[in-house]
């Protein structure tokens, strides 16, 4: 009878060769993925006002049915939001603070995709725990996810350093001396009112770059094997079909968050699982 050689270790030149290997094939899958298209191209449908109610309306019943475990998962962002108000004492730091409150639009779509799986496994009439958003993590499109995420990390980044450039060119570069002050300043002076008006429609151009290639691709991605490109492709095509109810669709996030920020940003508990399970029944309708 012949015996079976045991297993061992092996040297550590084959170990590491061994674990370099794996590792250059794990990283040939993700941008295969990356690149991977489906035999069936998303097809774009058009939309109006009704389809951004019943996307409401679809995932509010999502969030009913999954109501404790959207809220463990957002619970953080409040906590975020008192952090950046902790920071906003430190004068230097104070003109940035709306910048960093409203740029939290721009990272949104990436910070909601456990909620995207969540109304994903429901539709599919699986189980959607807080647990099972964390499938995400091995889902065969993380790389593509992750690399689009960063995309939006990058244009939060570029905003914040706008925002300080702009209030270095009207009311600093110094910071300012009270929040009072600062106040005073913004409202009262030419210089304030040049900094909103450059500063809000700065934030707004960056606000729509980042929802034309958001808007339906991380739901997409999550959806089907497309690959990155053609996720954001399929999501600049909704917006150029639709691009009216686009814009409310965003308008509308933009003001749900700020009306959740409020309130030492407790209502963020509320909104963006909310928000988030509404995406994913926009995307449904907006993408065949």
């Amino acid at each position: 009878m012949s015996e079976v050689a045991p297993k061992t270790i092996g040297n550590p030149a084959s170990w590491v060769f061994q674990s370099l290997r794996s590792a250059s094939h794990g990283t040939a899958d993700a941008i295969d993925e990356i690149r991977s298209e489906d035999s069936a191209t998303p097809q774009v449908r058009t939309l109006d006002l009704s389809d951004i109610s019943a996307a409401l309306r679809d995932g509010w019943q999502d969030f009913k049915a999954a109501r404790s475990d959207a809220m463990f998962l957002v619970f953080i962002y409040p906590l975020i939001g008192i952090a950046m108000i902790m920071s906003g004492f430190h004068l230097a730091v104070l003109p940035l603070l709306l910048p960093m409150v409203m740029g939290f639009a721009i990272v949104g779509p990436a910070a909601a995709i456990g909620l995207y799986e969540m109304s994903r496994r429901r539709e599919a009439g699986e189980s959607a725990s807080w647990m099972s958003a964390f499938a995400v993590l091995r889902s065969p499109a993380f790389a593509s996810i992750l690399m689009l995420a960063f995309y939006l990390a990058a244009l939060f980044v570029i905003w914040i350093m706008v925002a300080q450039a702009i209030f270095a060119a009207t009311l600093g570069p110094d910071a300012p001396s009270s929040l009072s002050s600062f106040v005073t300043d913004v409202f009262t002076t030419g210089p304030g009112w040049t900094m909103m008006i450059i500063g809000t429609t700065t934030g707004a151009i960056l606000a729509y770059a980042a929802l034309a290639i958001s808007i339906v691709s991380f739901p997409l991605l999550l959806d089907r094997h497309v690959g990155l490109p053609v996720a954001v492709a399929t999501s600049l095509e909704v917006m150029r079909k639709n691009r009216f109810v686009c814009l409310c669709w965003g308008l509308l996030v933009g003001a749900a968050l700020l009306i959740g920020s409020v309130p030492l940003f407790a209502g963020l508990i509320f909104v963006v699982p909310l928000l988030g399970h509404a995406t994913w029944h926009f995307y449904r309708r907006a993408v065949t």
